[in-house]
């Protein structure tokens, strides 16, 4: 029996991704070989990761001075190849919890970070307002957090190049993508299997390279792009399931259909908490994150958190424990999760807080 998933990730994929990308291990098409066993350098292969950008670029409206790049790495390499190629004297970020101070982190080896904005000072349980500076050589943000529930909704002017780690809420809305020198982020979330990192960087921006500063050649970001992604054995089965998965929301009605679908997920959780008397939200409305949401128990109910946990697994529901940094419970509703699922979990709320009255 398929359980009801809420695992941060790697996270619920599409059953037709999991088909699919199964079938290929298999044999990939009629090459007799898997998708594991295929030379990237070939046709065949070449034309899945040809596919994956193409649908990549239609379902998010990528212009096309924009290049697409499928990497290694995970969202934490970027953290560093981005000061690595891009920061010559000094970049703003915006603190919002774990993976931004993790990017800061890297920044400040490569020159003067400015913190333009945070909310750690209140557990990072809301999105700070800001207003980008102009003598910067770019902004970072991090768009949804996925460790504290925040995330942010508009897509910002800014009159630097403005960078943002979209790792957790990339194709679960429309996004300007015009507005950004750069998105990036690990696809376990809501492209498909972990292992592959995309990033999307426009033309102009990859003219900004520090040019004075030794780059390795595999942190070159025009590495990538001169040779397609492709400049060393790609994760190429990673890259199929993000193809399948790419395929399934074009199929499903393309972004437009997943943000109208994440805003009924996160309301039915959202609501359950706060008519709760046992469980309470995290965030500060106005911050709430569509694709992961952080919750506690109440006080007075405390230690009912591993009883909890326990009864979600007799009801088929997994990943639903928080984060080891913070505790408590998180349910992760990216876009392959469904209103089933949604529905199973607030139900079990309901149960349990009836059993302990």
């Amino acid at each position: 029996m398929r359980k009801h998933i809420f695992n941060a990730g790697p996270c619920k994929l599409p059953d037709a991704t999991l088909k699919n990308t199964a079938a290929a291990v298999l044999e990939f098409g009629n090459t007799g070989q898997s998708i594991m066993e295929v030379s990237h350098r070939s046709a065949d292969f070449q034309a899945v990761y040809d596919e994956a950008v193409a649908l990549f670029k239609e379902v998010l409206n990528i212009p096309d001075n924009y290049h697409v790049l499928f990497l290694g790495g995970g969202a934490s390499m970027q953290f560093c190849m981005i000061p690595y190629n891009f920061l010559k004297k000094k970049a703003g970020y915006v603190n919002t919890g774990t993976w931004s101070t993790a990017a800061i982190k890297e920044a400040k080896l490569w020159g003067e970070v400015q913190l333009v904005a945070s909310s750690e000072a209140d557990g990072f349980t809301y999105y700070p307002e800001f207003t980008i500076p102009s003598d910067i050589d770019y902004m970072h943000i991090t768009s949804n957090n996925t460790i504290r529930g925040t995330e942010i909704f508009k897509d910002l002017d800014s009159p630097v190049p403005l960078i943002a780690d979209m790792s957790s809420d990339i194709c679960s809305r429309p996004v300007d993508v015009s507005k950004y020198a750069m998105i990036y982020g690990g696809c376990q979330k809501n492209l498909g299997p972990a292992g592959v990192t995309f990033v999307i960087i426009k033309d102009e921006f990859l003219k900004q390279v520090v040019a004075d500063r030794p780059i390795p050649t595999m942190l070159k970001y025009q590495t990538h792009v001169d040779k397609g992604s492709m400049y060393n054995t790609p994760p190429c089965i990673n890259i199929f399931g993000v193809k399948e998965t790419l395929k399934w929301v074009k199929e499903m009605g393309g972004v437009k259909e997943m943000e109208k679908r994440a805003i009924e997920r996160a309301d039915a959780i959202y609501k359950e908490l706060e008519n709760s008397k046992m469980f309470r939200p995290v965030v500060k409305e106005g911050s709430r994150s569509r694709m992961n949401i952080p919750f506690l128990l109440r006080e007075g109910y405390e230690s009912l958190e591993k009883e909890f946990l326990d009864f979600c697994k007799t009801k088929n529901i997994v990943g639903v424990k928080g984060h080891r940094s913070v505790g408590g419970f998180r349910a992760s509703t990216y876009n392959a999760c469904t209103m089933e699922d949604v529905n199973a979990l607030v139900s079990a709320m309901k149960e349990f807080e009836a059993a302990h009255k």
